[in-house]
């Protein structure tokens, strides 16, 4: 069995977190929705639990931090093309997201980034394998 990652993250509006994730092409877990949570589907082995503060707390001894005014992570997702890195950006910003890095190339990797509802910090890349030095 392949590695999973669960990305947990508190969100103020469970429902308008899970339109913004959907909005951006990702799907629902349904199996792990409820009122406190909700499964996002990125990959057969990458996911987001959007979870209320209050749930959220329950997994962490430690407060949360306001992602909208401080650094936590960043969580980065590579992606198939430049092209899709351009489509990923667009696509956030349609749906609310603050595009926060507009896209550039830096040698092999092409990338931007923006910030969710809540400010979470996400950066989109392509990194070009016939121009990654070995």
């Amino acid at each position: 069995m392949s590695a999973q990652i669960f990305i947990n993250l508190p969100v103020s509006d469970l429902d308008a977190s899970k339109a913004f994730y959907t909005s951006l092409g990702f799907t629902i877990n349904e199996q792990f929705t409820d009122e406190n949570a909700s499964c996002v589907v990125i990959s057969d082995t990458i996911y987001v639990m959007l979870l209320v503060p209050k749930y959220f707390a329950q997994f962490s001894e430690k407060e949360p931090v306001n992602a909208a005014t401080h650094g936590e992570v960043i969580n980065a997702l590579g992606l198939s093309s430049e092209a899709d890195v351009d489509a990923a950006l667009a696509n956030a910003a349609s749906s609310g997201a603050n595009v926060t890095k507009l896209p550039t190339k830096d040698d092999f990797m092409y990338q931007g980034a923006f910030r969710d509802l809540d400010g979470h910090s996400w950066e989109v890349f392509y990194m070009d394998p016939a121009q990654v030095q070995g």
